[in-house]
C-alpha cells in the first residue's frame, strides 16, 4: 500500500515536471532568469563547497567581496546537500529539477502518514496527502522555483512527533524527542521562516488542547494529567535537543558573517497577505503582476496559492456541522481559521493579526501568506475525517452490509472527495504542467569563463541585483569558476550596498531600465559607478547579449550599457566570444572616465538597435562616446577580435 501511495504520487510530479525530464532535466527548467537563477545558485554552491573543502553557510562567490550568508537567504540546504552527488555528476539544473520534483510527492507522502492516524479509511489519508502535497500554495511556489515555501514534507512529521509526545503516548518519550529534535533541525535548513510559523502555531494548538481538555469534564481533565509527565518530557528532549543542535546555525544566521539585519525583506509589506477573494477566485492575487514580470516563469500564472475553492469550503464546513461532536474537527478547523485570519495582508483601518506580527522580533521577517500551508495541511486532515465518516456511517444509516455497504460507502466518499477537489483540479489543470525554457548560457560564459584564472571578480550585464538574476544562474552552470559582484535575493537591495549605493542604483537602472530614466553618462554617474567597482574589487566587466532571448536574460539594452561601461572606464573594451570584455578594470582607475559628448550617450546607441559585438560596432559606438574626451589612454587601447 505504501509503495502504492508514494508511487502515485511520484507519478503526478513527473507529470507537473514533465517538460523538464521530456527536454532534458540537466538543461532545461522554469528558467535561468528571476528566481529559478537564485536557486541554482543555491544547489551549486553546497556542490563546490563540499568539493573544495570551503564553508558551505558562507561564500564571497557572489556579493564580492563582502559575500553572502546562506542561512540569512532562503538557501534551503537541507535540499540542496543531499543533492550534492546530483549537482557534481549533471549540474545544478538537474539538482533543481529533481528537488522540484520529489518535494510535492514527498509532501504528500508526508501527509499521508500524518493523517493516516486519524482515519480508517487509508483513501481518505490518501485524498488528504493529495491536497495537501499539490495544495495550490505548493504548485504556486513550484512554479517559481520558491523550494524553501514548496519542500514541506517535515511539516507533518513533526507535527506527527508532537501528537505522539502529546496525545498517544504509545512509545518512549525521550526516543520521539530526539526525532523532533532532528526534524525541528533539518527544517531550519529547509525555512527557518516556516519553522517559526509552525512554533508559533504549535503554541497555540497546544493551548487549545488544553482548553478542550479542560472544558470536557472531570474524564478529560483526569485524562490531562496523566499526560502531563510524558508530554513534559517528550518536549522537554526535543527542545532542548533541538536548541542544542540549532545554536550555531542560529547563530550564525542572526550575527554571522555577511548575517542580514533588520528585515530580511526591506519591501516585505509590498509581498503582502491574501484578501478575501484570494480564497475563492480564481483569478490572480493582488500584487502578482510583479512575480509574473521578475520571477521568471513564463508559462501561464497559476491562481492564488491561498486558493480553497467553494467546493472544499463547503465539504469541510458542511462536514464539521454532521459531525460537530467531532473534536479532530474542532481542533483542526481552528487551525485552519488562525491559518487564514494570520495570512490575510494589512489593510488601512483594520487591525489584522499581520500587524502585530510586524512588531515581534524574527516574526515580523514572516510573510503573512506563509501561514496558509498549514491551512492546508489542517484543511487536508478535516477532509480526510470528513470522508473516513461518509465511508463509515452513511452505509450504517441505511442499514446496509456486506457488499452494499462497501459499494455505497466508498460511493459516498468518493462523491464527497470529488465535490472537494474537483472544482480545485479544474481550476489549475489549464496552467499544468509547468512550462520549462532552456538554461542558455552566452558563448563567452561557456567558453571563456571557465578558463578564467582563479581570483577573477565579475560585474556581469545585467547586474545581478537590477531584478534580472540571470547572471547568477551563467555562475552556477559554470561550477563558480570565478566570484561576482553583487547578487539577487533579499541582500541585492540598494539599502544594503553601503557606500557604493549610488553606483548600486545606477546599474540597476541600466540593467533593468522600466519606469526609471536610463543613465546618461553624467559625472556623477559615472564617478559613482567607478566608485562600486573599486569596493567590489571588480577585476572584469563581460556584457555578452543575446538578442534571440528576452528581458529577463538580455537585459534592457546591452549595446547601450556597453557605451556607458566604455565611458566609466574610459576606454575601449576587446571582444570575445561574442561578448564586450574590458579586462583589468583596476587599471582604468589611473585615469579619469571619458566626457560623454553633448547629446549624451543616446547620440551613439541608436535606440532599439541590436547590436551583436563585433570589432566594427565597438569601434563605432566606443569611439562615438569616446570622441570628447580627452582623458589619458582613453583612445589608446583598441579592440581585439
Amino acid at each position: 500500500m505504501v509503495v502504492a501511495v508514494g508511487g502515485s504520487y511520484l507519478l503526478i510530479s513527473v507529470l507537473l515536471w514533465w517538460n523538464a525530464w521530456s527536454h532534458g532535466a540537466s538543461t532545461h527548467t522554469l528558467c535561468g532568469c528571476g528566481d529559478p537563477a537564485l536557486f541554482l545558485w543555491f544547489f551549486q554552491w553546497p556542490a563546490t563547497a563540499v568539493a573544495h573543502l570551503h564553508n558551505p553557510l558562507y561564500s564571497t562567490a557572489l556579493f564580492h567581496p563582502g559575500g553572502v550568508n546562506l542561512l540569512s537567504q532562503t538557501s534551503v540546504l537541507g535540499l540542496s546537500f543531499p543533492l550534492v552527488p546530483v549537482t557534481w555528476i549533471w549540474g545544478p539544473v538537474a539538482s533543481l529539477n529533481v528537488a522540484s520534483t520529489l518535494s510535492p510527492a514527498l509532501s504528500a507522502g508526508a501527509a499521508y502518514f500524518l493523517i493516516r492516524r486519524y482515519v480508517r479509511w487509508s483513501p481518505a489519508a490518501y485524498l488528504g496527502g493529495l491536497l495537501y502535497g499539490f495544495s495550490p500554495f505548493v504548485l504556486a511556489s513550484l512554479e517559481f522555483a520558491h523550494l524553501m515555501t514548496a519542500a514541506v514534507m517535515l511539516l507533518p512529521l513533526i507535527v506527527a512527533a508532537l501528537d505522539e509526545i502529546l496525545v498517544r503516548q504509545r512509545h518512549a518519550a525521550w526516543k520521539v524527542g530526539l526525532i523532533l529534535a532532528a526534524l525541528l533541525f533539518w527544517q531550519f535548513f529547509l525555512s527557518s521562516e516556516m519553522l517559526a510559523v509552525l512554533v508559533l502555531l504549535v503554541v497555540i494548538g497546544i493551548a487549545f488542547l488544553i482548553v478542550l481538555a479542560l472544558v470536557g469534564g472531570s474524564a478529560e481533565r483526569h485524562r490531562l494529567r496523566t499526560l502531563v509527565p510524558h508530554a513534559f518530557v517528550g518536549l522537554s528532549v526535543g527542545v532542548g535537543a533541538g536548541v542544542v543542535l540549532l545554536a550555531y546555525p542560529v547563530w550564525f544566521a542572526l550575527d554571522g558573517p555577511a548575517h542580514l539585519s533588520g528585515l530580511i525583506w526591506p519591501n516585505i509589506e509590498a509581498l503582502g497577505g491574501f484578501d478575501g477573494a484570494s480564497f475563492v477566485s480564481s483569478g490572480l492575487i493582488r500584487g502578482s503582476n510583479v512575480y509574473a514580470v521578475l520571477g521568471g516563469y513564463s508559462g501561464k500564472q497559476l491562481p492564488s496559492a491561498g486558493y480553497l475553492g467553494w467546493g472544499l469550503i463547503g465539504v469541510l464546513a458542511a462536514g464539521w456541522l454532521v459531525w460537530f461532536r467531532d473534536r479532530r474537527l474542532w481542533f483542526f478547523g481552528l487551525i485552519l481559521a488562525v491559518c487564514v485570519v494570520f495570512s490575510l495582508g494589512e489593510r488601512r483601518g483594520e487591525l489584522q493579526p499581520a500587524h502585530l506580527l510586524a512588531h515581534l522580533p524574527l516574526l515580523d521577517n514572516v510573510i503573512e501568506q506563509r501561514f496558509m500551508i498549514f491551512g492546508f495541511l489542517a484543511a487536508a486532515a478535516m477532509l480526510a475525517v470528513i470522508l473516513d465518516h461518509s465511508h463509515a456511517e452513511l452505509p450504517s444509516a441505511l442499514a446496509l452490509h456486506g457488499t452494499g455497504a462497501r459499494v455505497v460507502g466508498f460511493g459516498a466518499a468518493t462523491g464527497v472527495g470529488a465535490l472537494a477537489l474537483v472544482p480545485m483540479a479544474i481550476t489549475f489543470f489549464p496552467a499544468l504542467p509547468f512550462s520549462m525554457q532552456k538554461v542558455a548560457l552566452p558563448r563567452w560564459y561557456t567558453t571563456a569563463a571557465p578558463k578564467l584564472s582563479p581570483g577573477k571578480v565579475l560585474l556581469s550585464y545585467p547586474a545581478p541585483f537590477s531584478g534580472i538574476q540571470v547572471a547568477m544562474a551563467w555562475q552556477a552552470v559554470d561550477a563558480m569558476s570565478y566570484s561576482q559582484a553583487g547578487g539577487g535575493g533579499p541582500q541585492g537591495v540598494a539599502s544594503r550596498a553601503g557606500s557604493a549605493r549610488p553606483g548600486f542604483e545606477t546599474l540597476s537602472m541600466l540593467a533593468f531600465g522600466v519606469g526609471e530614466p536610463q543613465p546618461t553618462g553624467t559625472r556623477p554617474e559615472l564617478a559613482s559607478v567607478r566608485h562600486a567597482l573599486s569596493v567590489w574589487r571588480v577585476s572584469t566587466v563581460v556584457i555578452a547579449p543575446q538578442p534571440h532571448l528576452g528581458f529577463l536574460v538580455q537585459g534592457h539594452d546591452p549595446t547601450y550599457a556597453a557605451a556607458f561601461m566604455t565611458a566609466t572606464l574610459g576606454r575601449l573594451p576587446r571582444i570575445n566570444a561574442g561578448a564586450w570584455v574590458w579586462d583589468d578594470v583596476n587599471r582604468s582607475f589611473a585615469t579619469g572616465p571619458a566626457r560623454v559628448p553633448a547629446g549624451g550617450l543616446d547620440a551613439c546607441v541608436v535606440k532599439d538597435e541590436k547590436v551583436v559585438p563585433s570589432t566594427r560596432a565597438t569601434l563605432r559606438v566606443a569611439r562615438c562616446v569616446l570622441a570628447g574626451s580627452h582623458a589619458k589612454g582613453s583612445s589608446g587601447t583598441g579592440a581585439a577580435s
